[in-house]
């Protein structure tokens, strides 16, 4: 195993060169991407209704093809699911990524060609590999296996003779790893495509508990779950009695700085090192490049066209758009993308935050549908994540779940946020925690203070310790559990709160 990983090691540096070219000429590479892109796809049903061919500039691409949603392209992929080829993307289309988000309980599917497994997703894992050799060169990560919790895979039953598959992103890239990347993961594929959450942790549990895991791959929530069910069977405090050699968290889809403290109590070492990537079911975004950062490189070779738009501009109908050239540090964007798997001028639903511009480098910020703002506070979720973690570490807890929304104004009393939180260490101080909470979101949103201003318009936040298991137990009855299911942060409405507090009764 030695002599495996530093053969790997040496090859997963020889990147670096090419990533270094994207982040020297952003913009040179997003054009020819661009023109690229469409001159593939010209001959597509979806090429020729909007005239690809004659597409020359950005300014053209913006006035000529329209900005969509799911809805928009779905009557397209219905036609790709049931074996028709040649709809969004010239090369043939059999996998799609079942993605049900937080927002619909109607599940999207979105296409999944071979380019975007291998030069978006896959590329994506070479890539992050890449980074963490060269910001780890000790690193012994090749020595074990890399635990991966992913999703589930089916066959797509719309129509049994188109040979076309769906499951979660991640199940979709498990079941068409090469067969050396499958020798470097546990547990086995049988396992790690089971759809039935509950018997797949604890299957996960008793296969991986003997392993020698050097690395983890998956969303904290569920990461948590796991992680404590093998502590359990195994009957230790600390994941490192279990696997001595790991050193790496690979996570991403919920932000991690709210459960860096649990992690780093489940896994008590100043050696294990954690790195973000931004993987979602419709691209490989994303990747923490500096080990003393939490900013993602923003991957500009990885067949994905980039715009954004502008936070003014999100409810509008026709909206301003601008390239990698004309964003600014500080501001909030929603994500549009024009992909090698046939999405045109997308919009992904998620918000991002430039940390930097040379190179370019993101926050995740939110969803452009995840927020609070019943009263004009305009509380994104990117806040409520910083106020939280603060709040979590001035009374030495730790946070399992939580969402929040709206307390409507009412004849007697004021609106305010209310907060449904499950700590897995509970605050020294429940009522200084609400008063940290309320006092960091004054801090960082104007908004947000302006409204609390002597309880002009909003008072004080309403938050509710719930047992241990709340959020599982809700997830559950949803059928929301396991793979890329998120619990939804922030929401606009009662939904959630209410249906979470009726869990409680």
């Amino acid at each position: 195993m030695e002599i495996i990983n530093s053969i790997l090691t040496w090859v997963m540096k020889k990147r670096i060169h090419d990533i270094e070219l994207f982040m020297k000429y952003p913009h040179e590479v997003q054009e020819e991407l661009r023109s690229s892109l469409l001159a593939k796809a010209a001959k597509t049903e979806y090429g020729i209704k909007n005239g690809f061919e004659s597409v020359r500039s950005a300014e053209e691409y913006r006035r000529n093809i329209p900005i969509v949603s799911y809805e928009d392209l779905f009557p397209y992929i219905e036609r790709l699911m049931k074996g028709r080829q040649n709809v969004l993307w010239p090369t043939e289309v059999r996998w799609f990524a079942k993605s049900s988000g937080t927002t619909n309980a109607r599940s999207k599917f979105i296409p999944v060609s071979n380019e975007a497994l291998e030069d978006c997703h896959y590329k994506g894992g070479k890539d992050l590999l890449s980074i963490y050799v060269n910001n780890y060169p000790e690193t012994k990560m090749f020595t074990g296996k890399n635990l991966v919790i992913g999703g589930s895979q089916q066959v797509n039953q719309f129509d049994k003779n188109a040979k076309s598959y769906y499951g979660d992103v991640s199940a979709v890239l498990i079941k068409n790893l090469p067969f050396w990347a499958q020798m470097v993961r546990t547990p086995s594929l049988d396992i790690a495509l089971m759809d039935e959450w509950e018997e797949k942790i604890e299957k996960m549990a008793h296969y991986t508990a003997n392993e020698n895991v050097t690395s983890i791959s998956g969303v904290p929530t569920w990461t948590i779950v796991l992680l404590e069910r093998i502590l359990e069977i195994k009957g230790c405090s600390s994941v490192l009695d279990v696997w001595p050699n790991l050193e790496a968290f690979i996570h991403g889809a919920v932000a991690f700085q709210p459960y860096r403290q649990l992690f780093k109590s489940l896994i008590p070492s100043d050696q294990m090192h954690y790195m973000e990537t931004y993987n979602a079911s419709e691209g490989f975004f994303g990747i923490q490049d500096q080990s003393d950062s939490t900013e993602m490189l923003l991957m500009l070779d990885y067949g994905i066209y980039y715009e954004f738009i502008p936070s003014d501009q999100w409810d509008e109908e026709n909206p301003k758009t601008f390239g990698l050239e004309d964003v600014e540090v500080g501001k909030n964007y929603a994500i549009v993308i024009s992909t090698n798997a046939g999405l045109w001028r997308y919009k992904i639903g998620d918000t991002v935050r430039f940390t930097s511009v040379n190179p370019y480098r993101i926050k995740i910020s939110g969803r452009t549908k995840h927020f609070i703002n019943a009263f004009g506070e305009e509380l994104i979720i990117e806040n409520a994540e910083e106020a939280i973690s603060l709040a979590c570490e001035r009374t030495s807890a730790e946070m399992e779940n939580f969402t929040a929304g709206p307390k409507y104004l009412d004849t007697s009393t004021k609106g305010c946020h209310e907060w449904i939180i499950e700590f897995n260490r509970q605050p020294d101080d429940l009522e200084r925690f609400k008063q940290i909470l309320d006092e960091k979101l004054r801090e960082i949103n104007s908004d947000y203070d302006a409204k609390r201003h002597k309880d002009l318009a909003l008072t004080a936040p309403i938050v509710h310790d719930v047992p241990k298991g709340t959020f599982y137990n809700w997830m559950k009855s949803r059928g929301k559990l396991g793979g890329q299911n998120k619990v939804p942060r922030l929401s606009n409405n009662r939904e959630y709160l209410d249906s979470l507090l009726e869990v409680l009764v």
